[in-house]
């Protein structure tokens, strides 16, 4: 499960990908149509270098840490990047669902609605507690 998520950690997008499958390809659906001026975080497993100028062009700020084996540095704010965990926490708060926890669908479509079907009910507790 791949996720976009906003400031205050809700999930904004979710895709799924097989799991053998490299978290690179999916960069090119989550990090579309980012509004300007954001930075965006994301782990070593979308350190490359199209992933970065896909963030660029978009006039937004890439916080990736690079991978060990990057033959040339590059600057990143570990400062901004501690912030990163929004995501993790998001993947827990899903994952409190048992159904998102132990994936028993057969179909990834199904699986799929349910992470989207909770991903709602986080908003919805957002909402609700700051009414």
């Amino acid at each position: 499960m791949h996720l976009r998520v906003n400031e205050h950690g809700l999930p904004l997008q979710i895709e799924l990908s097989p799991g053998q499958a490299h978290d690179a390809p999916m960069a090119e659906l989550l990090l579309q149509d980012l509004p300007k001026g954001t930075s965006l975080l994301a782990d070593r497993g979308y350190d490359a270098d199209w992933i970065r100028e896909m963030i660029e062009d978009q006039n937004c700020t890439p916080v990736i840490p690079p991978k060990s084996n990057r033959r040339q540095e590059i600057p990143f704010s570990k400062r901004k990047y501690k912030k990163r965990n929004l995501v993790e926490r998001c993947i827990n708060k899903l994952k409190q669902f048992r159904h998102i926890a132990t994936r028993y669908d057969r179909y990834a479509s199904a699986y799929l609605a349910f992470a989207k079907l909770g991903a709602i009910r986080l908003w919805l507790r957002f909402y609700e507690s700051a009414a």
